[in-house]
């Protein structure tokens, strides 16, 4: 049945039988084979009211147990602290995690995607990377459902759980301008991720509405410590030298702060700081480092929830049937001693 049943596929939308395969086994992004190419072996397979969901399931006869969970790195404190959260919300419920790093590289991504599916995983919680959601949407259609948390893609076919990014740009942007700056600098992390553009497109419509659009500043291109680190560095021996930083991660704050500290000068006096992220040890430096909190544990645990309901009715993944849920999380300010006022 499986045979003929790709072949009549094949013929219709005129590709090989091999290509039918791997397009309905999830395997269309690792293969390379084309968006255009997808949607004619998908348009054939619905004409035929064939679905390889239903071939998925048979080819898994009970359930693993088993819940994915992929990081883009598990160096940094904030997807660390997902992961225990959503380890401890998926033992209370019985099931054992396999998590897996994609050091922020698509490719690795992808690959990291199809191992999880290939150890028959029951559910997939990924925090992606990559522009292209195709692959994806494929996996939790026919395969097992997958729930995006912290990043997402826009117009996405997936359910997602995220920080509303453009409110805590805003927020932190104000909290600046009210002080008195007016030449902040901007820090981003990763550019090709959601929540990095929404966090400086607050920042930049922020200092727009404060008629500062000529003196906005983004620099940077990756979440980590070694970003902040440089571009910090590069910002506070410019010529014209901001009186402030809007650093869009925690890891990009702690570069940021050792730059400041080399460069000799005053965090709160010299230079004024505002971070995105809660990282428990920016509370303890002196002086403490103003936040901006994403809602960790509510993200975690929505994500969880959203995957073990998606679980529990599988005929709800299917072609045509699926629902998904898009919520996005209002961040909270911790206040620290950061922010000087001019």
């Amino acid at each position: 049945m499986k045979e003929d049943s790709l072949a009549a596929i094949a013929k219709i939308s005129g590709v090989s039988i091999a290509t039918v395969s791997r397009v309905l086994s999830g395997k269309a992004g690792q293969a390379r084979i084309s968006k255009a190419t997808v949607e004619k072996v998908y348009a054939a397979a619905s004409k035929l009211d064939y679905s390889p969901g239903i071939l998925a399931r048979s080819l898994r006869n009970d359930k693993s147990k088993m819940i994915g969970l992929l990081l883009p790195t598990v160096s940094n404190p904030y997807f660390a602290e997902i992961a225990s959260i959503v380890i401890a919300e998926c033992r209370l419920r019985g099931y054992t995690i396999m998590m897996m790093d994609s050091a922020e590289d698509e490719k690795l991504f992808h690959k990291s995607i199809s191992a999880l599916v290939k150890r028959k995983v029951d559910g997939i919680i990924a925090v992606p990377c990559g522009r292209q959601p195709l692959f994806l949407e494929g996996i939790s259609r026919d395969y097992c459902p997958i729930v995006l948390v912290d990043r997402y893609y826009k117009d996405c076919n997936l359910s997602y759980v995220t920080t509303d990014n453009y409110q805590g740009g805003v927020i932190a942007t104000r909290k600046l301008l009210d002080a008195g700056h007016r030449s902040i600098a901007c820090i981003q992390g990763e550019i090709t991720s959601m929540p990095n553009f929404n966090r400086v497109s607050g920042y930049l419509d922020c200092m727009k509405e404060a008629g500062l659009e000529d003196r906005c500043l983004v620099t940077g291109d990756a979440f980590s410590i070694e970003n902040g680190y440089r571009e910090a560095r590069a910002i506070l021996n410019s010529k014209n030298r901001p009186t402030a930083l809007f650093t869009l991660s925690n890891t990009i704050t702690l570069g940021a702060i050792q730059a400041i500290k080399e460069k000799g000068l005053k965090i709160g006096k010299d230079i004024s700081i505002v971070s995105f992220d809660n990282n428990v040890s920016l509370r303890y430096f002196t002086p403490s480092i103003t936040m901006i909190s994403q809602p960790v544990e509510d993200m975690a645990k929505v994500a969880v929830q959203i995957l073990m309901k998606a679980i529990a009715n599988p005929a709800g993944n299917s072609k045509g049937s699926q629902s998904f849920t898009h919520l996005r999380l209002a961040p909270s300010v911790i206040e620290g001693q950061s922010v000087g006022r001019l």
